[in-house]
């Protein structure tokens, strides 16, 4: 009996080696995608574009380079790391977020044929091209995709177009019009967020976001070349109902898996640990029953350690600072200095919140402008 406790005794101990925590420094490695998404948006909130693209930039460069292979992914995928171990990446909607804005930036910057890139890859993180389970139905995405297009062939954007109409949940969006050099793009709101369910924690939810606001009015002040102007800049996409629509992840088999071997595991030690004492206690010292006895209840004792250990909980960082609803709106204005602002807009179309607005329009390129209700 002792050989085998002795093993009993080395097989916890590797099993809690195994077990430990990651460093701060290590943590920080794997959030470094988290940290990097959630500082370009500050930056981007705040008109520090500068500094929000070389952040976009090293995610992007992540994103395309991690693969579910990589050692990170194969730790969560074990029984005993957590999945929130595992290099972030985001759900699909939290990816689609970094190339949309580093596809406003390009845009911004006179670059929209890197924009139409940024959209389309956006695209792809939402239809799953792997699995091929789900189609992109992010408005935005394909009809940004075809006005580009227009603008920069004079056609071709047709069939984006028609992509955009089959996904409209509410306004559509109108014709392309290759005219129209004003890109306004507004956010609005609290993104969803995520929170973990089920006996172990396994299951992963999402809670809905809220806006005060439900769409936008850009305005822009008369000047002497120039009426006042007021258009509407319609929600497009919701991220709510992106989170919540997608269906489940391959790690949720993953999870579901490692909770029944935490029940199995510790069920199993429940029971070895009772028979253990019963046999143990009937049975004289150094007789077969004491011995059966006390190897029934170290193998009890492992096996709910070994449950113990177990981690089935669901990775739920989140890119909490996502806005909830984006819209988007096109007008064509003259070479000039220009002020205006953007109106957010309740249910009953009262003004929620509003900003301030000063922009250059040349006729070199686009003129585009990033507006959020929660720009600091």
């Amino acid at each position: 009996m002792f050989p085998f406790r002795r093993h009993c005794l080395v097989a916890l101990l590797v099993l809690l080696a195994g077990c430990s925590s990651l460093s701060p420094e290590e943590q920080a490695k794997r959030d470094r995608v988290l940290n990097e998404d959630r500082e370009a948006l500050t930056h981007l909130r705040s008109g520090n574009y500068a500094a929000a693209r070389p952040l976009l930039d090293d995610v992007v460069t992540t994103l395309g380079g991690v693969t579910a292979g990589d050692r990170s992914a194969r730790e969560a995928r074990s029984y005993f790391k957590e999945e929130s171990r595992k290099s972030f990446r985001g759900e699909p909607y939290e990816r689609v977020m970094t190339y949309y804005y580093r596809g406003i930036l390009y845009w911004m910057d006179g670059e929209p044929d890197n924009a139409r890139a940024c959209f389309r890859t956006a695209a792809l993180q939402d239809a799953d091209p792997e699995q091929h389970q789900f189609d992109c139905d992010y408005v935005l995405l394909d009809y940004l995709d075809g006005l580009v297009s227009e603008k920069l062939s004079g056609g071709g954007g047709g069939d984006a177009l028609k992509r955009a109409m089959k996904s409209v949940r509410g306004t559509a969006p109108p014709a392309y019009n290759k005219a129209l050099n004003v890109m306004v793009f507004a956010e609005m709101g609290h993104g969803p967020t995520k929170y973990a369910a089920g006996e172990h924690g396994e299951q992963l939810h999402f809670s809905a976001g809220s806006s005060a606001a439900v769409t936008a009015r850009f305005r822009v002040d008369p000047t002497n070349d120039l009426p006042s102007l007021s258009i509407p800049v319609p929600v497009y996409d919701d991220l709510t109902y992106q989170a919540t629509t997608r269906g489940g992840r391959q790690m949720d088999y993953i999870l579901a898996n490692k909770a029944v071997f935490k029940d199995t595991t510790d069920t199993f030690g429940n029971a070895a640990l009772v028979s253990g004492a019963i046999l143990a206690s009937q049975g004289g010292r150094g007789s077969n029953m004491d011995e059966i006895g006390a190897g029934l209840l170290v193998a009890g004792l492992l096996s709910k350690v070994v449950s113990a250990a177990t981690t089935p909980a669901a990775d739920t960082r989140s890119w909490e600072s996502l806005p909830n609803l984006l819209g988007f709106a096109a007008l064509k204005l003259p070479p000039g200095r220009r002020t205006g602002i953007i109106e957010f807009l309740g249910p009953s179309g009262q003004v929620t919140t509003s900003r301030q607005v000063s922009f250059e329009v040349t006729p070199q390129r686009d003129t585009v402008l990033f507006l959020s209700d929660r720009n600091q």
